[in-house]
């Protein structure tokens, strides 16, 4: 069972049949979180793909912040670890779809796929790894191109980027942010918001500064 932010109860838990994808989950709320105009349920459908590997570090505490305000207002919101899960990098065989699944190989993107189809928004959150994308959310990331090559119309949707980096000069984090952005351009998404925090690398150095905040400030834009 994923927990995505402390004290909320999970009705939902998404799992692949090899039950080795197990951190997929979409959180109950409660009806004084729901915004409703006529009845009708206005929250959005949010994808979240997070890229390190430490549970405990800076970006899963912005991650957590930003999912738990964005729930509270009434957002459904599935969230993928990419660092456990099995996505291997995309081998260009222009075979997407083909199958009747995203990907002719078939790894745990497959089950990340229709989710992006469905969501409304898709939201990135990483550290900076050598001045760029960590490998297991880049390897998610390269799997987009079936989307990018038109197989599936995905365009329109929201895009948004939680990052940070241990150095304390924000340009570090300039190779995500364009890689990102010129990600959602090609896909005809639209960039919500960015928070980027410099000066992080011991977990718990969030806490130091207004990231989480900042975090759950994005959850209001969404």
């Amino acid at each position: 069972m994923c927990v995505l932010a402390e004290n909320l109860i999970l009705n939902k838990i998404i799992m692949q049949a090899s039950e080795k994808v197990n951190v997929l989950c979409q959180p109950t709320r409660s009806k004084k979180s729901r915004r409703r105009a006529g009845g009708i349920f206005m929250g959005k459908k949010i994808a979240v793909i997070t890229g390190s590997p430490r549970k405990n570090g800076n970006s899963f505490a912005m991650t957590d912040a930003f999912i738990k305000e964005a729930e509270a207002r009434g957002h459904s919101v599935i969230r993928f670890d990419a660092n456990s899960l099995n996505v291997g990098g995309c081998r260009a065989c222009e075979n997407c779809f083909k199958s009747g699944k995203a990907c002719a190989f078939d790894d745990d993107f497959n089950s990340i796929a229709p989710i992006v189809l469905e969501a409304d928004t898709v939201v990135y959150t990483m550290p900076v790894y050598w001045y760029s994308i960590p490998a297991k959310i880049k390897a998610v990331i390269d799997k987009m191109f079936p989307f990018g090559m038109e197989h599936e119309n995905i365009a329109g949707k929201g895009c948004a980027l939680i990052c940070c980096c241990a150095e304390h000069d924000i340009s570090v984090m300039d190779g995500v942010r364009f890689s990102i952005e010129r990600t959602a351009t090609l896909l005809q998404w639209h960039m919500v918001g960015e928070v980027l925090i410099p000066g992080v690398q011991n977990p718990g150095d969030i806490e130091k500064t207004d990231g989480c905040k900042q975090a759950a400030s994005l959850a209001e834009r969404i």
